[in-house]
């Protein structure tokens, strides 16, 4: 077991590195994380889902800055369970679809070549890891390059 005292100097280490490599910083975070859902809110296919659950945009907007410096810059400061989160909602393949292309737009506008990559490649990832967890709990085994649609969950036995 790695002594907790030897953390902190690590994560600030790899946080440094980062950022040198590809200058990202809390600032560029919140400018992408509020730029990004500035568009949510409007958009037609994710917007309602958001609007349904989201009330105070403003403990959202901290919660995700935290997140994505977490994820962008290894900081650790964020402290949820997205799956957890996601898992209910009634989403799929077109709502992740639609996530990305949002979060891509808006970090090719707000963010240099570099950083912006260092963003896309991890919402790759988390899409991609959030649509299997949600098509797992909702009973779909997915295939290699298969996505999830709402209505391909199996039915039970009987049902039709």
């Amino acid at each position: 077991m790695i002594p907790v005292t030897s953390v902190a100097p690590q994560r600030a280490d790899i946080t440094r590195r980062i950022q040198d490599e590809t200058g990202i910083d809390e600032a560029m975070i919140a400018r992408l994380v509020d730029g990004f859902y500035a568009r949510v809110r409007e958009d037609a296919v994710i917007g309602p889902i958001f609007a349904a659950r989201i009330a105070d945009w403003t403990p959202h907007l901290e919660k995700m800055r935290a997140f994505w410096s977490s994820v962008a810059l290894m900081t650790g400061n964020y402290h949820g369970q997205p799956m957890r989160l996601h898992a209910p909602l009634p989403i799929d393949a077109r709502h992740f679809d639609r996530w990305l292309a949002l979060f891509e737009t808006t970090a090719h506008e707000i963010c240099p070549p570099k950083a912006a990559a260092h963003f896309l490649e991890r919402a790759r990832r988390i899409a991609e890891s959030l649509e299997l967890g949600i098509a797992i709990g909702n009973g779909a085994l997915l295939g290699k390059g298969e996505r999830y649609r709402r209505g391909d969950e199996p039915q039970p036995a009987g049902a039709r």
